[in-house]
């Protein structure tokens, strides 16, 4: 059987990040970088590929992250991947971000159970809880967008959990309280592409894989609302 051939890649947050995965062996960049995306995700795709000695027309698949995150930064990640995929004939798998960032921390801190935020801007947080199953994060209820406060005043999780992401980082006295004991996880407080490796090859075998036009992001905010200046409601 020939080895499976994933590259990742994801841009929804201030981290700009791609990743490859040949059989066992994987190859990562990863850079906090708010502004230039458009300028490194190409760049970094293609140091990934010299360094595994590969082509994009070699891969099995291509993996983004489909968000939530910045509207912009989710809106470049699913563009540049619909290009490399049409250009290369292979499909396209999305892969969560806060799904990534929780994958992360298994990862980094041998986490089990681990809940995602996202600074939303606005006075919100987009917000996951995941459980590790078999090796892999699963999404435990919903992925929301909603207000912290909403979160402080919900049921507390019971038993140890562990928290990732810049929501945690900005609204942390409001979200101290959301478990019985919450331990940070900084080290995966932004998604990185590698860690939605492991994720999309289980799409992958699961046949989950989309072609290129079918590829959706997940903003879960379906509307701006907008704070109108006095007189001008």
């Amino acid at each position: 059987m020939n080895e499976l051939k994933i590259l990742a890649l994801d841009t929804a947050t201030e981290a700009c990040s791609a990743a490859l995965q040949v059989g066992e062996s994987v190859y990562a960049r990863w850079e906090e970088a708010p502004r230039d995306h458009t300028k490194k995700i190409l760049p970094m795709v293609q140091a990934l590929l010299d360094e595994a000695g590969i082509t994009l027309s070699e891969l099995d698949a291509i993996a983004f992250g489909r968000g939530p995150g910045s509207f912009t930064g989710v809106r470049i990640g699913v563009g540049v991947a619909q290009g490399l995929a049409f250009g290369a004939g292979v499909p396209l798998i999305g892969i969560s971000t806060l799904a990534a960032m929780a994958q992360g921390a298994y990862r980094l801190d041998g986490a089990e159970r681990v809940v995602s935020a996202i600074d939303a801007r606005m006075g919100e947080i987009y917000l996951g809880r995941y459980l590790l199953q078999d090796g892999l994060m699963v999404l435990d209820g919903e992925e929301q967008v909603t207000g912290p406060e909403a979160v402080a005043q919900a049921e507390t999780l019971s038993g140890l959990w562990f928290s990732t992401g810049t929501g945690f980082e900005t609204y942390a006295d409001l979200l101290s309280g959301l478990a019985d004991e919450l331990r940070p996880c900084p080290a995966a407080r932004l998604p990185a592409a590698q860690d939605m490796l492991p994720l999309a090859k289980a799409a992958w075998l699961a046949g989950s894989a989309v072609a290129p036009e079918q590829a959706t992001p997940v903003y879960l905010r379906d509307k701006v609302t907008w704070k109108k200046l006095p007189g001008r409601e």
